[in-house]
């Protein structure tokens, strides 16, 4: 029988990862009276979650898929785009996750990927309205949906048709809308446009940093405990966990692995081989130049970047940069992005020092691993949500909860299970 030093505390569970979903997993575990330590090595919502471009994406029934297209490919292929970027000193290390990635973009491969991926979309906003009315942050909410801006006919009406059909599918709402229209919503856009998608459902945050922090006030009022300590410290002690903290040494019954993009590090310790990769991101604030404004955030489809109003100004974010995670530092997509976006709206100074980037944690398949751990009793997982942490941190966190504590899931866990990675 495993014995405790007299100092040392135990928990129910230890979550590790205080991004977005971690922080509600913790929370909807710990509203199920257990108790929980929410472990990150740095402070609340610094990495990935820190920035992203605020959407909660109710219309994103479809992951992000490789694209197709021969024109796409062959952009690509120069490695001169906003929207991707690529390390070419990474690839021979990505290839095997690229072709993965292909594959599961395949005209029915992805549609299949959408049917099951929907489920956990189609209570995003539900879900994040529930915990943000317990903590006073549906103030950071904005209800008015986003754009997705069009500047050639050919393509307007490609993407107009696109959304009609996943609008009887999935029952996902828009507007169509013409160039006088657009004039009209966003009035210091330029007039190059020729018309936009405007997706009404979506929520969009002006503090996605803020919300998490709200959230994890929320926590730590129904008692939830947080420490900062090194994951990959993490072992095995009989039936329990033990983990060093700055905050002291700790046990706990069970883990859960919500490290993000980091991930991969811990579960490889563990003995398992995610195919898991990363598409880093890069954003940067500016100042809206004299009196302009932009009421909705917006996406200069064919260019490839960001616009979203910020509490801390015009927020431009970036593409995918497909990289070794830990790499050096390389902005050129924003580099690209800018001048454009600032002929598009009127860009004024730069608000950052430096550039801000992030990595997205990505599956082959576009889908989240959310379930128990298949070779041991007491570890589950919470990870590989790519481009949508944000939008479904508090689904995934309901989710775990309820399959940790053995209520019926409110969502079909299956298709997001581990052991299909590990069999």
């Amino acid at each position: 029988m495993t014995s405790k030093p007299p100092n040392q505390r135990h928990f129910d569970l230890v979550v590790l990862g205080a991004g977005i979903v971690g922080i509600c997993v913790a929370l909807h575990l710990q509203r199920r009276s257990r108790s929980v330590v929410l472990v990150d090595r740095r402070g609340v919502a610094e990495e990935t979650s820190f920035g992203n471009a605020g959407l909660i994406q109710r219309e994103g029934v479809y992951p992000y898929g490789f694209p197709h297209d021969f024109g796409a490919l062959a952009r690509y292929a120069v490695n001169r785009t906003i929207d991707a970027y690529y390390h070419p000193t990474a690839l021979p290390r990505l290839a095997p996750f690229l072709i993965r990635y292909w594959l599961h973009s395949r005209p029915a491969r992805h549609a299949a990927v959408a049917r099951k991926y929907s489920r956990l979309i189609e209570h995003c906003v539900s879900e994040h309205d529930a915990l943000a009315a317990e903590t006073g942050a549906s103030a950071l909410f904005k209800r008015s949906g986003w754009l997705k801006l069009f500047r050639s006919a050919r393509e307007r009406d490609r993407r107009f048709e696109e959304a009609e059909r996943i609008r009887r599918e999935f029952g996902v709402e828009f507007r169509a809308l013409d160039a006088r229209t657009v004039q009209e919503l966003e009035p210091h856009i330029a007039p190059v446009l020729c018309g936009a998608l405007h997706y009404t459902e979506p929520v969009s945050v002006d503090d996605p940093h803020g919300l998490a922090c709200e959230y994890l006030k929320l926590y730590q009022n129904l008692g939830g405990e947080l420490a900062q300590g090194n994951a990959a410290a993490l072992k095995a002690d009989g039936p329990l966990w033990r983990l060093r903290t700055a905050h002291g040494d700790l046990t706990a019954g069970a883990a859960v692995v919500a490290l993000g993009p980091w991930a991969d590090v811990l579960t490889r310790a563990l003995g398992y081989a995610f195919p898991l990769a990363v598409k880093r991101g890069y954003h940067m604030h500016y100042r809206a130049a004299g009196d302009a404004y932009l009421t909705h955030p917006v996406l200069d489809h064919e260019r490839g970047y960001f616009l979203a109003p910020m509490r801390r100004g015009i927020r431009l974010t970036t593409g995918a940069e497909f990289a070794v995670r830990d790499a050096m530092r390389t902005p050129v997509q924003l580099a690209r992005a800018e001048p454009i976006a600032r002929d598009l709206f009127p860009l004024a100074e730069r608000l950052d020092t430096d550039p801000w980037m992030g990595a997205r944690p990505c599956t082959p398949d576009m889908l989240p691993i959310i379930g128990k751990a298949p070779r041991h009793a007491n570890l589950w997982f919470a990870f590989g949500h790519a481009h949508h942490g944000l939008t479904l941190g508090p689904v995934t966190g309901r989710l775990l909860a309820e399959m940790i504590t053995g209520e019926t899931p409110f969502v079909d866990p299956e298709p997001f299970s581990p052991t299909r990675f590990d069999r």
